[in-house]
Formats: structure tokens, sequence, C-alpha cells
């Protein structure tokens, strides 16, 4: 017969807490992850280019592995979120119109149909057609943030991701002056297009490129996403804005590691 286990008296939990403190068992405490090395970036002027200091950013940030996997689903997540899903049909059930039988069902010679609200018929319903549906998919945080370093990274290696300082802006607003500073930068249609990320609106810069679209883009950094930082040929980014995007996307990289101390 099975008999319940009694509860451990105050006495006993003392003798066991005791034993715990006097015992050589190592605890557990959290220590900083090892220093990760860092990757070296130039930041210019713009749009003189002109070299004005170094920048120092950790690997785990511009200097990942290209992962083709990563970057295909966020792509196709960003691109699922994009979709309206608004087409929208009616079935013989939504169509207006009598449910009465067109014809006899025998004797006239024709097929055998009932009412006018069939899909067979003009102006009818429609079969199978498209109803309002959510197209968007899910994909974790901490894989769709490595997607955006590891879009950032590919760039850095390639020679394509470009740091200017803060304040990217021109005199005025019309395209022949952002086409002359694409031209000169080697920037342009010619080479492959260039898109350029701000912290904030520039309103002379994103008026100009705007009729100069066929050299490139300006985004501010929270209208910009993975699958424009893989599309053009380079990207020109403002130090703010990247360190922007790198603080909103870094929830996949553990700042603490537990780790054993031993005596």
């Amino acid at each position: 017969m099975a008999t319940e286990a009694s509860m451990p008296g105050s006495e006993q939990l003392q003798a066991y807490t005791s034993t715990l403190e006097n015992s050589s068992i190592a605890p557990l405490v959290f220590r900083t992850p090892p220093k990760v090395p860092d990757v070296l970036t130039t930041i210019y002027s713009f749009p003189t280019m002109e070299p004005l200091r170094f920048a120092h950013y950790p690997a785990n940030h511009l200097h990942l592995p290209l992962r083709r996997d990563i970057l295909h689903r966020a792509v196709i997540f960003e691109g699922d979120a994009t979709r309206q899903g608004t087409a929208s049909t009616k079935w013989r059930n939504d169509v207006h119109g009598s449910g009465a039988k067109i014809r006899p069902q025998k004797g006239t010679g024709h097929a055998r149909l009932g009412d006018k609200k069939s899909p067979m018929l003009r102006g009818g319903g429609v079969a199978f057609g498209p109803h309002p549906r959510d197209f968007s998919t899910k994909l974790p945080k901490k894989m769709y943030d490595l997607a955006w370093r590891t879009a950032l990274s590919y760039r850095y290696r390639r020679g394509e991701l470009i740091l200017v300082e803060d304040g990217v802006e021109i005199e005025m607003n019309e395209p022949r002056w952002i086409k002359q500073i694409m031209e000169r930068n080697h920037w342009g249609n010619a080479d492959g297009r260039s898109l350029i990320v701000t912290k904030g609106v520039r309103k002379n810069l994103f008026q100009a490129i705007a009729g100069a679209g066929e050299d490139g883009r300006a985004k501010t950094k929270d209208d910009v996403d993975v699958k424009d930082l893989l599309e053009l040929g380079r990207i020109i980014i403002e130090r703010s804005a990247l360190g922007g995007i790198l603080k909103d996307h870094s929830s996949d990289l553990n700042r603490t590691v537990p780790t054993a101390i031993y005596s």
C-alpha cells in the first residue's frame, strides 16, 4: 500500500542549507561575453567624399558570414507582409437575384440549369474566386534581426557600404545636382544605382532624387527593409542611421553568458 512521504521538518531544512553553504560547489554567475573583434570603417563627408575619421564596429554587426537562406526568408517575410489580400469575388449565394429555376429540367433540349446566379451564366457567381485573406507569414525576430546584419555585412565585405557623416543634404532640390554627385562618385545608373539612407527626411535631397530615379533612391532608416539593402548597387548611409539600424536589430545577440567560477 502506497504511503505519502512526509515533508521535511525545519531542522532538516536548516541542516541542508548549512551543508550547501559549507560545500565547495561552484556558484553559477553571469559574466559578460568575451570582447568581439572590431572591423574598421571610414566615415566620409557628403558630397565631397573626403575622409574624416575611422569608426570601429563589432564583427558580429558588419562581418557576418553570408547566409542566403536567412536573407531569402527575410525577403519573403517582408513581401508577404506587403500583400493587401483584399481581392474579393461573389459566390452564387452572394449575388442578388431570384433563386427560381430558369427553365424546366426536361423537355427543352437544353442542358440542365438552375437559377440565374449559376457560375455558368453571365452575371452569376464566380466559382473558386478569391476572397479576402491574410498573406502575412511569421519569422522569428532573432532570425529577422540576423538577416539585417547579414545584409549589411555582405555589403561591407564587398566594399558597397559607404558610411558618411550625419546631415546628408544638397543645396538645391533640382535633379541635376544629385545627378552630378552620382556621376562624379560613380554611384549612378551606369554603376548600378545607389541607395541613400538617412536618419530623417532631407527635403532637398529627397525631392531631387525623386526626379533622378534612374540613378538611385533615398529613404529614411525607418522605411528601409532587407530587400532594399540587397537590391541596388551600393548603400550610402549616415553614421547615426547605421547605428540606429544595428541597435534595433540586435535582439539575437546574447549580452550575458552564464559561466561558472572555480576557486
